[in-house]
């Protein structure tokens, strides 16, 4: 099926789909039963939240310990909140979990595909063997009409393909659909992101898919959240788009800090004062060590080879030098923390903060922080570091790094403070008591969060990023 073809509302499947209205009443009117392909961080909550929503909900993974820590009542990452309702739905009897696709297959309505794309270790592509092996997985084994929704993050065209890919494998009779429906979820805020979105987004679906998945989001629905109808191409790249602009927001105030460095101003007041204009917001305009995370670098990547791919050179030239900017102010933390050692890092001791690439969660892919740690310990450097929920995944992912238990053991005789994720727990130390503790009172706030004022005033020797008038 081609992209053009593929605007169409149509439907898939081995023949020609069956009139909806030949149905009973009662199979139209009963609630669908819904599975949830994938239980990672998209996945698990959105399980949750549609179990909250009142249907009944059945977690799907290829990872046993997964489903059953799940099924436990055991999140297995940091998600606010996530715990107490996972924990309040599967007492509630409608939310199960199962390693077995075929039984999800046979018994749901709706399939959401939730599983991850992460960029391909030989190019910048996606990598798409898990949303393939979950939408063949569901078709092969469908025992009555259903609609498939894809979740995941797709290079456009992948919808299309997957159109093609499964008519084939739908038993003779069945009706089956595919649409495309991204999430916007935010981690840290995955939860009232998905329950209550600020758009849902469904592409390429017939009226009567339409009609179903508007029933599953009645509840967001009636308390305004817009409804957007898109073609399938569109829809896949809403959500892509928005991580690239994202993106660029971010290299963009990092690439002013720069200019701020060189001419003696202050680009947090400079922030501020952009972020009155309407036009632009004051989100995403904090300069610093830059953004990462298991979607946005993957996300920009795969954007950006996709967009070569079909002869957009424009947006794949402006995707690579967003990530060049982005990638680049590690180096420029790295490089700031050797000038305050005096050039060398070699058996100084350097105290992190931080090491999940971002607050309220313990994501550690593509960190930041933690790429900026190991570099400084390849360089010589006495590393300790403190987040206070990723330390585990951390030591697991950089385990030749030393970890501290708070922010007073970390910055025990320091030379030197790097803050590499503004946790609220850093942002409300004492300047004076951590002065207290460390070797020399040198900080560099890389996030843009800290008062210079009242820490030089504490006695530190204050750097930052794009400050040099604070």
């Amino acid at each position: 099926m081609s992209t053009q073809e593929s605007t169409a509302p149509t439907t898939t499947g081995a023949r020609a789909p069956r009139p909806r209205a030949a149905r009973s009443r009662a199979a139209r009117e009963k609630a669908p039963r819904i599975s949830v392909i994938g239980t990672g961080y998209l996945g698990a909550t959105h399980a949750v939240a549609m179990s909250t929503l009142g249907f009944e909900v059945m977690g799907v993974d290829t990872d046993r310990s997964k489903v059953d820590a799940l099924a436990l009542g055991k999140v297995p990452f940091y998600e606010p909140g996530l715990d107490e309702l996972l924990a309040e739905q599967l007492e509630s009897g409608r939310l199960t979990f199962t390693a077995d696709l075929s039984r999800a297959a046979g018994w749901a309505d709706v399939h959401f595909v939730c599983v991850g794309t992460p960029q391909r270790r030989t190019s910048h592509a996606a990598d798409l063997r898990y949303v393939e092996a979950a939408v063949s997985g569901v078709a092969q084994h469908l025992t009555h009409d259903a609609l498939i929704v894809g979740k995941s993050t797709v290079p456009v065209g992948t919808a299309a393909r997957l159109r093609g890919m499964i008519q084939p494998l739908v038993r003779p009779g069945l009706d089956v659909e595919l649409v495309w429906n991204p999430e916007f979820l935010r981690e840290g805020k995955a939860v009232h992101d998905t329950l209550h979105p600020d758009r849902i987004v469904v592409g390429g679906a017939s009226q009567p898919a339409e009609q179903l998945l508007r029933r599953v989001y009645a509840q967001p629905l009636s308390e305004g959240t817009p409804f957007v109808a898109a073609d399938l191409p569109t829809a896949e790249l809403v959500k892509v788009s928005a991580n690239a602009f994202l993106a660029t927001k971010i290299s963009f105030i990092n690439a002013i800090a720069g200019v701020c460095d060189k001419a003696g101003a202050d680009v947090t007041v400079l922030a501020d004062a952009l972020g009155h204009d309407t036009r632009i917001g004051r989100q995403f305009l904090d300069a610093g060590l830059g953004f990462g995370g298991g979607c946005l670098p993957k996300d920009i990547r795969a954007l950006m080879h996709r967009a070569r791919e079909l002869g957009a050179d424009r947006a794949a030239s402006l995707m690579q030098e967003v990530d060049e900017i982005n990638m680049a102010q590690r180096e420029r933390v790295i490089a700031m923390a050797l000038e305050a050692c005096g050039g060398s890092v070699l058996n100084r001791r350097v105290a992190v903060l931080g090491a999940a690439f971002k607050p309220r969660t313990d994501d550690v892919r593509d960190s930041p922080a933690l790429n900026v740690a190991a570099a400084l310990h390849l360089r010589g450097a006495q590393v300790s570091v403190y987040d206070p929920v990723a330390g585990d995944p951390a030591r697991r992912t950089y385990p030749t790094l030393a970890y501290a238990t708070s922010v007073d053991e970390c910055v025990e005789d320091a030379d030197v403070v790097l803050v590499l994720t503004e946790w609220d727990d850093f942002l409300r130390s004492d300047p004076a008591e951590l002065a207290s503790r460390t070797a020399t009172p040198r900080i560099i706030d890389a996030r843009g969060r800290l008062d210079p004022v009242t820490w030089r005033a504490a006695g530190w020797e204050f750097t930052g990023l794009g400050r040099a008038a604070a």
